[in-house]
């Protein structure tokens, strides 16, 4: 792995003295160095007396006078070093941090071509023919090689300090911060430094700490740091941090920074260049490769465990770690359904948290099958103790979880409807914490996301309806209500729109939910008694039952998943384990749930230790190798304080559990009277207790332990889920069932024990036994995710919070023991299987042991660098990587002669092939050539043949039609002479007499000449005039066309108008009809009629007169119109009359009778008011009457007048068409 050199913001001042034994490389000068112990915070240097780590400010002024003088007597000296004796170039920074004795024994190591060159991990030498990652010779090659015969008791690389004018050092603020500091001078135990803030503190020099070259800022690798110790790790992660390298490698561990953001680091082009080994930058990419390569390499079953705190980003790296597997064992497409669990899981298993947008609230094991060519076959997943408790609370700021906000936010209208859904806001359980929303996320479109994730893992629609009316079902639970019905503070459920939605969505009548919530059945004997709940035990029950559905609906996703995932998938064994689970967590109020998360930390952080600590010295122990103790916090006593029988924690919760009168209370009085002895135990006031875990001290509220580790639902609320009609309450129930039947014959079943009988730490407690056994037959893989600040916020970086991390999680230590130890082993039958061709004589009948020797003297290996065990070697860091560099090669040198041999085999043969095909190929493709050319030579022929006819047909169709052309003149020309010359004959006669006579025949031929030329002009110009004639008679035939259609559209229109006037006419005459019937009857007023008939006699005789007048039918219509016009004119006068008068009538009557009631005000009396405006009625109808009888009267005439003037009308018409048409 090539060392990534970065710009740093220190700046060194350079030192310019030439030293001669040593003209190219001028190192710094050689520091006295002392064996101390780097990582414990309270460390003395051996030099001098202890004093206060703080420093004090001096006087600035003072000491500047006093380091001038010091500078004029040094300055001649650094005037003298060159820019290119710079002591941080690449051949100096490998010496100038250790020792003259150190830098000469590895000056002696670096002409041989098996110094240290890679970082191999435990059982992982050579990265083999597949082409595992060695690691750059750079990076390397420059680290101090540390003997086990001078660091037998000492483990840290950090020496006792010797404080140089100019040098720069670490130095402790007051605020518990490192800053890198220069120092200006040194005199006894005092230091004086210059802080980058400009300022100048004086301290003491045992509390310095050394700081590495610049050459070694940003490595990506803690152990390449010359001094690590605790300010130097936390300056390269914040360097790399700083630069979007969140991923530091820290010997066999990977260190993984949250960054809070979105950084350009995945994709499928890092997945092909860590696919194909062309990147080997640490990375999540990097361990999973590793992992599949170390599956199919040795055939064991890998492990990657995720670990770190609540927020820094472990179920993120668990999807990573998934999408590089998947696309190296993609092929089947099982892949993308493995992937696609995460949001389902997520939805429905993740929540927001205080200091978590995105939590885990349960623990879940991702084991993927591979076959024997490494493709993915399967998958199945474990889930451990889900948070069902935040169901039915949350905490201010927090959410519930995230598939509650999904569904209320992205449900469609239709499935709204049908579960009757409402805003989050809307339902008591989620506005608990008062908050609805994520930044940056949006609900509706995360709930089309799981609903297509449930297609790929083939969960029907219908079954997606019913976990959605489950979800929606539990949230409605919480909107249930009861009311006290007697003094005993008993309760019955309100029957309101919650518990009917309820009954409705689990399919069950609401009378039963109603019993199952508000009482519960007791059996007496053999008496069956019905109590009545309290309040609180109603509510109690309810929640319980809310709990349960969720948890079990959270179940029964699992093992769809499991059955989409796992069904028709061939396994071979081999396996690799991804393990997500909660991080540590320490808030304000610990209550049950994060009493377990943190018991299963301990066992994972032991499962840590024992890997990389305790087994690390038990093997080479077991082998017989020389190795010092290595002292580190081991985390026994806390596990044994929840563990220990009969005294533990565990053991006393459920011992408390089983009591009916057991209360909170009383536990916590127990676990202070039985636990106080321990180290990692605390008694608090109340119901309160601390336990000083590996991460530090939580302290936990016992409030609701009792009640959670019960987890009781009693038999009423599973009897009702049985008796539903919807399939998933029945799933539930019957499961319930199945399992209390079947929890007491084994205490940790795996796969759930049930709540009535087995208790929720001892299921938990049991899986979690099974969790470590199956991961301890398994090769891990460590990624420890670091929280870089606990506002979530990018860019910022906490110093004490992650140095916090890093001493939990025991980082510092497994670089120091990886550096200083033996990483690197191998079995000797393997080291010989796979080394023993290298050697130059044959050893195939020699034991493994002397085959093994014998390579490691053949490439002079010191013996320093390696150790023989009774059944393994054991190497040094980068010891392994010379072999496998020379084995490497080899096998390429192998590999070249093989290819060229085969090579030319190959060339030898295609030259042979190829002469015999050429020869195939010319004979066959003469054969075509000559059937191809009678093909061609046939088609020519019959080509030539077709030409010709067609041409033959063609020509002869021309002569034949100019043959007519001619023939048609010549008979037009002939037409006209003779027609032109009949009139005159004897004419004619004379002129042929004229030609006989004179014989002249040259004459006679002019004369036809000219004749014929005037002809042919005048035939010319008849036919232009004829053109023209046939162009006018067009344009003429047009018109009358044209003509034609408009006379045909009038006589249309005519006869539509004559239509609507005979229906005009019959309506007006049986309008007369019913008039005179009705004079008939009413014989009134006949003076007036009379006086009408005279004004209309009049009219008549006044239009019979203009009739005899004008003599014409047309002014007879016009007068007839004119009367009619009249008549209508009158009746539309009545029709309004009689419509003004109805509404004024019908206004007044109104108002008297609002006058009457009270509702309108008015000095009259409605009653004399009302009679008045009824007599006026009366009057107006008799009015009315008498001028409708008179305009009926008239109507009638007019309608006798109208008939005889029809009939001329009709006649008129007829004589002016027959008169067009002639």
């Amino acid at each position: 792995m090539a060392s990534v050199r970065m710009s740093s913001p220190r700046t060194r001042e350079p030192k310019k003295t030439p030293r001669p034994e040593r003209p190219k490389v001028k190192p710094r000068t050689p520091i006295s160095l002392q064996s101390v112990k780097s990582l414990p915070q309270d460390f003395r240097f051996t030099s001098g007396s202890p004093s206060a780590a703080e420093g004090k400010k001096v006087d600035s002024g003072s000491k500047l006078a006093v380091l001038k003088e010091n500078d004029k007597k040094e300055k001649g000296a650094e005037d003298a070093k060159g820019e290119e004796d710079s002591p941080y170039s690449s051949k100096a920074s490998s010496r100038e941090e250790r020792p003259p004795e150190e830098a000469t024994d590895v000056e002696g190591n670096d002409d041989s071509p098996y110094s240290s060159k890679t970082n191999s991990r435990e059982e992982r030498p050579a990265e083999e023919e597949k082409g595992e990652v060695i690691m750059s010779k750079l990076s390397t090659s420059r680290m101090p090689q540390i003997l086990p015969s001078r660091f037998e008791s000492n483990w840290g690389d950090t020496r006792s300090y010797v404080a140089k004018k100019k040098h720069q050092a670490w130095c402790r603020l007051s605020n518990g911060d490192w800053a890198l500091g220069t120092i200006l001078s040194s005199s006894g135990s005092e230091s004086v430094i210059s802080l980058p803030d400009g300022g100048v503190i004086s301290l003491n020099t045992e509390t310095l700490l050394p700081s590495n070259p610049e050459i070694l800022d940003g490595v990506d690798d803690l152990m390449q740091l010359s001094y690590l110790n605790e300010p130097s790790v936390l300056y390269n992660l914040q360097f790399r941090y700083s630069r979007d390298m969140i991923y530091t490698r820290a010997g066999p561990v990977l260190v993984a920074i949250n960054p809070f953001k979105e950084v350009n680091l995945y994709g499928n082009e890092y997945i092909e260049a860590y696919k194909h080994k062309s990147m080997n930058i640490p990375h999540v990419y990097a361990i999973a490769d590793t992992a599949i390569r170390e599956m199919i390499r040795d055939e064991v079953n890998q492990s990657i465990i995720i670990s770190g705190e609540s927020g820094a980003g472990k179920t993120e790296t668990a999807k990573i770690a998934m999408q590089y597997l998947a696309a190296l064992g993609g092929g089947s497409g099982i892949e993308y359904e493995i992937l696609q669990t995460n949001p389902i899981l997520e939805a429905f298993g993740n929540a927001r948290t205080l200091r978590n947008d995105n939590s885990s609230r349960f623990g879940k094991l991702i084991e993927i099958h591979f076959s024997v060519t490494g493709k993915i076959s399967g998958a199945s997943i474990q889930t451990f103790l889900l948070e069902k408790s935040r169901v039915v609370q949350c905490a201010v700021g927090e959410r519930s979880y995230h598939i509650f906000y999904h569904l209320c936010a992205g449900a469609p209208q239709s499935l709204r409807t049908k579960l009757n859904l409402r805003k989050s806001d809307e339902y008591k359980y989620l506005k608990q914490s008062n908050c609805y929303t994520i930044s940056g996320v949006d609900d509706a479109e995360r709930f089309h996301v799981v609903k297509k994730a449930m297609d790929v893992v083939h969960i029907s629609k219908e079954d997606q309806e019913s976990v959605f009316a489950m979800l929606a079902a539990v949230l409605w639970l919480g909107n249930i209500s009861f009311t006290v019905i007697d003094n005993e503070n008993h309760v019955e459920v309100v029957a309101d729109e919650g518990a009917q939605t309820v009954a409705k969505l689990i399919g069950c009548t609401l009378s039963e939910l109603k019993l199952a919530l508000s009482t519960r059945k007791m059996k007496v004997g053999n008496d069956n008694i019905v109590q009545k709940l309290t309040l609180s035990q109603a509510i109690d029950t309810r929640d319980a039952l809310a709990k349960s559905l969720y948890a079990s609906l959270f179940e029964w996703l699992v093992e769809q998943i499991n059955k989409s995932l796992g069904i028709g998938k061939r396994r071979t064994g081999r396996s690799i384990s991804i393990l997500d689970i909660y991080g540590f967590e320490s808030f304000d109020k610990n209550s049950f749930e994060q009493f377990c998360i943190n018991y299963a930390n301990e066992r994972l952080q032991q499962h840590f230790n024992r890997h990389l600590f305790k087994l690390e010295q038990e093997e080479y122990i077991q082998d017989g190798i020389d190795w010092a103790k290595v002292d580190f916090e081991d985390n026994q006593d806390c596990l044994n304080l929840f563990e220990k029988k009969p005294l533990g924690l565990l053991s006393l919760l459920d011992e408390e559990s089983t009591f009916p009168n057991g209360t909170d209370l009383t536990f916590a009085n127990k676990l202070k009277q039985h636990l106080n002895s321990s180290p990692c135990f605390r008694g608090e006031r109340g119901k309160a207790f601390t336990v000083h875990h590996y991460a530090g001290e939580v302290v936990y509220d016992t409030t609701g332990f009792l009640e959670k580790n019960r987890d009781l639902l009693h038999m009423d609320s599973i009897q009702l889920l049985a008796s539903c009609t919807c399939h998933l309450p029945q799933a539930f129930a019957s499961k319930m069932l199945f399992q209390s039947e079947n929890a007491a014959s084994n205490p940790y079943r795996s796969g759930g024990a049930d709540s009535q009988k087995l208790s929720v730490a001892s299921k938990f407690k049991g899986q979690l036994f099974q969790l470590m056994q199956r991961l301890g037959n398994t090769t891990p893989h460590f990624i420890r995710c670091i929280k870089p600040n606990n506002s979530q916020l990018p860019e910022t970086y906490e110093q004490g919070l992650v140095l916090q991390q890093l001493r939990c999680c025991g980082v510092l230590e497994v670089v120091r023991i990886s550096r200083s130890g033996y990483p690197t082993r191998m079995s000797h039958q393997k080291f010989a299987r796979r080394y023993g061709f290298l050697l130059l004589e044959n050893v195939a009948s020699q034991d493994p042991l002397s085959v093994s020797v014998a390579i490691l003297q053949q490439f002079n290996i010191l013996p320093e660098m390696y150790q023989v065990g009774y059944t393994k070697l054991f190497f040094r860091t980068g010891q392994i990587g010379a072999l496998e560099d020379t084995r490497n090669r080899t096998l390429r040198g192998i590999l070249r002669v093989q290819s060229c041999f085969r090579g030319h085999q190959a060339r030898r043969n295609v030259k042979e092939r190829k002469k015999g095909i050429v020869a195939l190929q010319s004979y066959i493709r003469g054969e075509k050539t000559r059937q191809t050319y009678l093909v061609l030579l046939q088609r020519h022929r019959a080509a030539i043949i077709l030409q010709r006819n067609i041409r033959c047909r063609s020509a002869r169709r021309d002569f034949v039609s100019v043959r007519n052309a001619s023939i048609v003149i010549q008979s037009v020309i002939r037409g006209w002479l003779v027609r032109r010359c009949s009139g005159n004959i004897a004419l004619l006669n004379a002129t042929e007499y004229l030609g006989v006579t004179k014989g002249g025949e040259s004459e006679q031929v002019s004369v036809k000449a000219t004749v014929l030329a005037e002809l042919q002009r005048r035939i010319l110009k008849a036919e232009a005039a004829l053109r023209d004639k046939e162009e006018e008679n067009d344009i003429l035939h047009q018109r009358l066309q044209q003509y034609e259609s408009r006379w045909s559209e009038y006589e249309q229109k005519m006869r539509s108008m004559e239509e609507v006037w005979q229906k005009q006419m019959m309506s007006l005459q049986s309008s007369l009809s019913v008039a005179k019937k009705s004079l008939a009857i009413e014989d009134v007023e006949r003076s007036s009629d009379a006086s009408v008939d005279h004004s209309w006699g009049s009219a008549d005789h006044v239009r019979a007169k203009g009739r005899e007048e004008n003599g014409t039918p047309r002014l007879v219509s016009r007068a007839l119109d004119r009367e009619m016009s009249a008549g209508l004119s009158v009746i539309s006068r009545l029709a309004e009359e009689f419509d003004q008068r109805t509404q004024v009538f019908a206004d007044d009557a109104k108002f008297l009778v609002e006058v009457k009631s009270g509702q309108s005000e008015a000095s009259l009396n409605p009653d004399r008011e009302l009679r008045r405006l009824k007599q006026n009625f009366e009057l107006w109808k008799k009015d009315f009457s008498s001028r409708l009888r008179e305009t009926k009267v008239i109507i009638n005439k007019l309608g006798t007048d109208d008939a005889g003037s029809d009939k001329g009308k009709r006649k008129w018409w007829v004589r002016l068409n027959s008169a067009r048409i002639i």
